[in-house]
């Protein structure tokens, strides 16, 4: 998957359900990763090698967390769909 794209979703998780009991474990293992996704999609700091394997490991973590195949995803909203967790 595109990084920018790892970025964006990992900002929709870290935007919208940071204060989430569901994703408390989550969030705070990935203490790094999310934030600096945030970061670098909302344009405040510029990526690096090494941001980019914070949030490489963080985006494999949600994938493996939701249970779902890897691929080309457009959204958070469409990973939840792919596990089951929206309809």
């Amino acid at each position: 998957m595109d990084f920018k794209k790892k970025c964006e979703i990992l900002n929709q998780l870290w935007s919208n359900y940071r204060h989430d009991q569901d994703f408390e474990d989550f969030i705070e293992y990935n203490d790094i990763g999310l934030p600096l996704a945030s970061f670098i999609d909302e344009g405040l700091v510029d990526s690096t090698p090494r941001a980019e394997v914070y949030i490489g490991e963080t985006f494999d973590l949600l994938i493996a967390a939701l249970d779902i195949e890897e691929q080309d995803y457009e959204s958070l909203d469409e990973m939840f769909f792919e596990a089951g967790k929206v309809e």
